[in-house]
């Protein structure tokens, strides 16, 4: 018999667990479900996977795109939005940066305040 696995969250490793759970806060329109001194739980709305965030003093953001001997990044998160151009605004005025490279007309990489890569894409 197997037993039962369910995917709970995500941990982003990065510098303030606070900040940078504040910041998907803001940027996703989540609450956050549990706080601890170094470690955020965001609860997704429908019930879904959550995202956390665990503070790590040595924590070295990843190189994108990658480059061999450097910080690879080990995920990114994809994140649907409804009109690319305004989301991407958004997420500047959030916080995020945009990355100079841009690999698709159809998807924004950005990297949020602790420098993860994450991707905008339509619906």
């Amino acid at each position: 018999m197997t037993p039962r696995f369910s995917l709970a969250t995500v941990v982003l490793d990065c510098p303030d667990a606070h900040a940078l759970a504040d910041f998907y806060r803001r940027l996703l329109g989540w609450k956050v479900k549990d706080s601890e001194p170094d470690w955020v739980l965001l609860g997704c709305p429908d019930g879904g996977t959550g995202l956390s965030f665990q503070s790590e003093p040595d924590y070295q953001p990843p190189v994108w795109p990658e480059r061999a001997a450097e910080q690879q990044k080990m995920l990114h998160l994809d994140i649907r939005v409804d009109d690319l151009a305004e989301a991407e605004v958004y997420a500047v005025s959030m916080g995020a940066v945009r990355a100079d490279f841009q690999p698709q007309d159809d998807v924004r990489v950005l990297f949020d305040p602790a420098g993860h890569p994450f991707c905008l894409f339509l619906h």
